[in-house]
């Protein structure tokens, strides 16, 4: 259970397992190969006691690598580095030891190496994209039935999306910008609920956040968009958000409803989605807010977007 504050509000979720694992003092920074040194995992089938001994032989950073990546579905090396490898004196020294670790965790199938690469083959190995492999499923989920599928060109940039915002917080959180209470992703962050005649629905927020300063809390849904949705899609969007709001489910579970910040490129982009929620009639508009990337931690942060 988070922690009680005296800021007026209370906590949507327990504090994720990445975030519990990768702040531990007691993390081995050295550690960059498995015990015993030899890899177990030759054979492409994994039976039951070779996985509970390379479980047995994870640092405790290799498992906050797995927990943040089966978190955020895909991280890119560079985001990796930036939410585990955080103890090292210098960059250089983060890198090297995160692309070891990387490495190591995909030539044995706890991580999966995409073939698509983000910025290109000029922006290194921090390009990388990771998934969950099989093993490492295995080990976090002990479920063998998950089978892997490259995703789409356009499902790998929105995931990545999400997650840098999440990273981005994170940053500011430990500069002292603001406070990240909690967040959780999808599908956590998702909402069932009945719309009247219509019958049950499922409200899908990119992200559930509360950010926090010493006097207040803010609590979000998040929506990041990267301008391939129509203002007809937005409008339906806001239509969910409404009508989820309208039953007074959040309210009767925690107090209050979360503000909608849609987090966009630009400010046209912006000014498009502003114009379709605008023209939704019959929707509490006062819901809404709209920002871009370059404002969006001080827009969580407390500022009026």
């Amino acid at each position: 259970m988070s922690p009680v504050s005296d800021r007026p509000s209370d906590r949507v979720a327990e504090p994720t397992a990445f975030n519990q694992a990768s702040n531990s003092n007691g993390m081995d920074k050295g550690a960059d190969s498995y015990t015993p040194q030899r890899s177990p995992l030759r054979a492409r089938r994994v039976g039951r006691r070779t996985l509970h001994l390379v479980r047995d032989g994870l640092a405790e950073r290799d498992l906050a690598v797995l927990a943040a990546v089966a978190e955020f579905r895909l991280l890119t090396a560079g985001q990796i580095e930036s939410l585990v490898f955080t103890e090292h004196a210098t960059q250089l020294g983060a890198a090297r030891a995160s692309r070891r670790v990387l490495e190591r965790l995909a030539r044995d199938r706890l991580l999966v190496r995409l073939d698509r690469r983000v910025g290109g083959v000029r922006a290194g190995s921090s390009s990388y994209v990771y998934a969950l492999g099989p093993v490492g499923h295995r080990i976090l989920h002990d479920d063998s039935s998950r089978r892997w599928r490259e995703p789409s060109g356009a499902f790998v940039a929105h995931t990545l999306a999400i997650a840098q915002l999440v990273i981005d917080l994170t940053v500011a959180a430990r500069a002292g910008v603001t406070e990240l209470v909690e967040y959780q992703c999808e599908p956590a962050a998702w909402r069932t609920f009945t719309r009247g005649l219509a019958g049950p629905d499922t409200l899908k927020p990119d992200l559930h956040l509360v950010t926090a300063d010493k006097d207040d809390e803010w609590w979000w849904f998040i929506e990041v968009d990267l301008g391939t949705e129509s203002a007809g899609a937005i409008a339906r969007k806001c239509r969910t958000y409404h009508d989820y709001w309208a039953t007074g489910t959040e309210q009767h579970r925690h107090g209050a409803f979360p503000r909608v910040l849609w987090v966009v490129d630009t400010e046209r982009r912006a000014s498009i989605i502003r114009k379709a929620i605008a023209r939704t009639r019959t929707i509490n508009q006062g819901l809404f807010a709209v920002t871009t990337n370059e404002h969006a931690i001080a827009t969580l942060a407390g500022d009026q977007p």
